[in-house]
């Protein structure tokens, strides 16, 4: 395992260790005082937790080097577990909503203390450091599952805001508001997945990473290229794969051309921070303008 994936897990072990300890304490505060709302708060940190462990393993396949099986390597395994993520978010937001609706008309009433407010804020002053942490790594690493783990703690923060909003309600008179703020919760889950699920399906579309007319503009300022086309790329931010079409002179010997085409390759790896490999065909140029 390389530097890169050591450093991405032990974020997660980390982060891992804190999403447990936050939804242990808001969970059993919850049941105590009776509040749906806090309840569900903790569930959701819950499967932040099991997200984690998700994310360690896709972490562990993702590290693993090219083989004869994956010659591309094992990478997209990260964003997989981004997507299993978003399944558990999705989970637990229907889990939500049903416990939240089964609530409407049977007349328990939730108990709110000092107490209460003080767990809220300390998870949510947690799940703020957490988030700021895990995405600025996630974005300086290029990884994409601790970015989308990321989002999921972020929508805790917000969860958690409700939930004290809800508590306030509560404590004036309208404890109708618990479930209700339940369900506003289970939004904000399914908001959070389905964006986890979009940016992970580009990737494992093989959504274009690079703008064309860049690479275009970069391959023919080397000397003795002609011409370009057929350009693709593909892969994740930090582990991007280019594939193109380069034209030369009919005339110029296999070697001159193929120290071109290395010339080009070290090009787009200088211009393009993340590019692992560049596949090139070379093609004679026409010595004619086509009609």
């Amino acid at each position: 395992m390389d530097a890169r994936y050591k450093k991405i897990r032990n974020i997660m072990i980390l982060i891992l260790v804190l999403n447990l300890a936050v939804s242990v304490v808001k969970i059993i505060y919850g049941k105590i005082t009776n509040t749906l709302s806090m309840q569900s708060d903790g569930y959701h940190s819950m499967f932040d937790g099991i997200s984690n462990v998700v994310g360690l393993i896709g972490i562990q396949a993702a590290s693993k080097p090219p083989d004869t099986e994956h010659p591309y390597g094992h990478r997209k395994f990260e964003t997989m577990a981004s997507v299993f993520i978003a399944v558990l978010l999705m989970f637990v937001g229907f889990k939500i909503v049903s416990e939240a609706f089964g609530r409407f008309g049977n007349g328990s009433l939730p108990e709110v203390t000092a107490i209460s407010f003080m767990v809220m804020i300390g998870t949510m002053t947690v799940n703020y450091l957490v988030t700021t942490y895990e995405h600025r790594n996630g974005v300086k690493l290029q990884s994409e599952v601790l970015i989308a783990d990321s989002m999921h703690t972020k929508s805790d923060i917000y969860v958690s805001l409700s939930v004290i909003l809800g508590l306030i309600a509560i404590k004036a008179g309208f404890p109708i508001l618990d479930p209700i703020i339940a369900i506003v919760i289970s939004v904000i889950i399914f908001y959070a997945a389905i964006s986890i699920i979009i940016k992970s399906a580009s990737i494992l579309c093989d959504t274009s990473q690079l703008d064309v007319k860049e690479v275009y503009d970069v391959v023919c300022e080397v000397d003795g290229v002609m011409g370009c086309h057929n350009i693709r790329t593909r892969g994740v931010a930090g582990h991007i794969y280019i594939d193109l079409h380069m034209e030369v002179h009919p005339n110029m010997p296999t070697h001159e051309s193929h120290s071109i085409a290395d010339t080009v390759e070290y090009r787009l790896k200088q211009r393009f921070e993340g590019v692992q490999d560049v596949v090139i065909h070379i093609e004679p140029a026409p010595l004619e303008p086509a009609s």
